[in-house]
């Protein structure tokens, strides 16, 4: 039987939280995600919202993206092409936490790793 997306996802946080040396209290601090909430996710009893992975990839500094594809809303790309690419743009455009500025400096940054042609700002 394959494991659902949902508890998929609390392994993987489980896992990321224990490698970054963290107990449940703190990554719920550091999150703003209150504990029994973070345990009930990490038991796949809970399947959290967009802004709450967002919150605790931030809280695990780890990427947001990781936990969208654990979570089963966006597809793993094993080639690492353009859906890929598409996808990190569009994480950055939609970050609430990021200023115009700050977005177009990522993207202008993110560019220049993967694109032939990197998008520079004037």
């Amino acid at each position: 039987m394959t494991p659902s997306p949902v508890s998929d996802l609390g392994g993987f946080l489980k896992e990321q939280r224990q490698q970054a040396q963290l107990s449940l209290r703190q990554l719920a601090e550091r999150s703003g995600i209150s504990n029994p909430y973070l345990s009930q996710i990490e038991r796949g009893l809970k399947k959290p919202s967009g802004e709450i992975l967002q919150a605790l990839a931030k809280g695990l500094r780890i990427s947001a993206e990781q936990l969208y594809v654990h979570a089963g809303l966006l597809d793993a790309d094993p080639s690492g092409g353009e859906r890929s690419a598409l996808d990190v743009r569009t994480a950055i455009r939609a970050d609430p936490l990021l200023t115009d500025r700050q977005r177009g400096v990522l993207l202008d940054l993110y560019a220049s790793f993967v694109d032939d042609e990197p998008m520079r700002s004037s």
